[in-house]
């Protein structure tokens, strides 16, 4: 059973970091709280989506992805925030940060932030009962599907980069969960990681320029962050290219053990 137990390790060290970010979040006096909250429920569904149709799996995975979709706007609108102090604009940060702290109350008193610990913590006692045989060869399948997915997306010069980067995304953090059945060099990792965070910064430039085009305060700022977001994708462009060389050497197959 040891490729139960190590799934299963893997979550509970997860459910602590979950717990301290929520804590955290509940005191309301730490900026990264929230970051924090997404990256543990990002990890937390890199374990879970491959093995969804396992008992309980789909369920808890769907329940982290309502989660993240719930804290996305936020997290949007804390970003925003911090680049208009950077840049000086406190009427208009000010003005955000009050519907900052309306939307923080409100996700605070959700059902299905309150909830989710509790059906996290229950999650591994139905997974033990599961098939071990099925669970890992459903794992195996869905791995070496999602490594398939990035490679088609990255040889198609059309494919929609927002969606790019949720592939690049996902790989990284499977990767991150299961290196043994998904071994990448620490090159490939690196690789993997500069593409996510030159198309994620790109994305926000995206982003705000279409808020800017109906916000009018955003208006000072509409110049800077078009020019940074054609430098972005130039610069994600260059990543994306060595990429699929480096996923295309470094990438192993995923282990049968």
């Amino acid at each position: 059973m040891a490729f139960v137990a190590e799934i299963v390790t893997q979550l509970r060290r997860l459910e602590p970091a979950l717990n301290e970010a929520l804590l955290r979040l509940q005191q309301a006096q730490d900026s990264e709280a929230l970051h924090d909250l997404r990256v543990c429920l990002r990890r937390i569904r890199s374990l879970l989506r491959p093995l969804r149709g396992c008992p309980g799996a789909t369920r808890l995975d769907r329940a982290a992805a309502e989660l993240g979709r719930l804290t996305t706007p936020l997290r949007d609108l804390e970003v925003l925030i911090a680049e208009l102090a950077r840049h000086r604009l406190d009427w208009q940060a000010n003005v955000r940060q009050s519907e900052f702290q309306v939307r923080y109350r409100q996700l605070l008193a959700h059902p299905q932030l309150i909830g989710f610990p509790s059906l996290l913590h229950a999650w591994p006692r139905r997974f033990r009962r599961s098939a071990q045989r099925v669970a890992k060869h459903r794992l195996n399948k869905r791995l070496q599907r999602q490594q398939r997915q990035l490679r088609r997306a990255l040889a198609d010069t059309g494919y929609d980069r927002h969606r790019l980067r949720l592939l690049i995304k996902r790989l990284r953090y499977a990767a991150e969960a299961y290196p043994q059945r998904l071994p990448l060099s620490p090159a490939a990792m690196a690789s993997l990681k500069a593409a996510q965070n030159a198309l994620g910064d790109w994305h926000d430039r995206e982003v705000w320029c279409l808020q800017a085009e109906h916000q009018a305060d955003l208006w000072p700022l509409l110049p800077r962050w078009q020019a940074e977001q054609r430098q972005a994708l130039v610069s994600a462009d260059a990543l994306l290219a060595a990429l699929s060389p480096a996923l295309a050497a470094k990438t192993g197959g995923a282990s049968r053990s």
